[in-house]
């Protein structure tokens, strides 16, 4: 076997974003998943108008914990799901230049951020960065990590670039 071929990247340390970093992605998600939940009453509302429908219009209105925390945690799966599985990034982290990914640096897949994302609904979650370094429990059970961007991209391709030395032999 190929030696040159069969490395794989796996991320250092030093990639790992700041707490900082993790507390700015987490104030503008918070902002973006707000502004989301509103929407979702709002369209709720614009639906129940045009299919003239008085009770559902009521029912939002008057809609109690356990409901307005359905359209909570709705809107929480909603928004990370569709942000990390297509784009491996919130708007928070497209903001602060940072990006999920495994430990290969690479994106991860679809059920690592289902479970990163049903990881952020358990309760206190948010306290979970006051153990290990930068890294909650939606990190670890998901085994996937936040870094910058820009500096995994060098990383990775001077990391790949040694393989590529070999491989370029000019004939005489």
């Amino acid at each position: 076997m190929d030696y040159r071929t069969s490395r794989q990247f796996k991320l250092d340390k030093d990639l790992n974003v700041s707490l900082g970093t993790r507390l700015a992605n987490y104030l503008i998600d918070y902002v973006c998943v707000i502004v989301l939940m509103f929407a979702i009453l709002i369209g709720l509302m614009i639906f129940a108008a045009i299919i003239g429908s008085q009770e559902l219009l009521d029912r939002i209105g008057n809609m109690n914990k356990i409901e307005e925390y359905g359209v909570a945690i709705v809107s929480i799966l909603l928004y990370y799901n569709i942000f990390e599985i297509f784009f491996s990034r919130t708007i928070g982290k497209f903001i602060t230049k940072t990006v999920v990914v495994n430990i290969n640096g690479e994106k991860p897949d679809t059920q690592e951020i289902l479970v990163r994302s049903l990881c952020r609904l358990i309760p206190f979650e948010t306290f979970s960065f006051l153990g290990a370094p930068n890294k909650g429990w939606h990190d670890s059970i998901s085994k996937t990590y936040v870094v910058n961007k820009e500096l995994l991209e060098k990383k990775k391709e001077l990391f790949y670039s040694v393989d590529e030395i070999g491989n370029n032999t000019n004939e005489l």
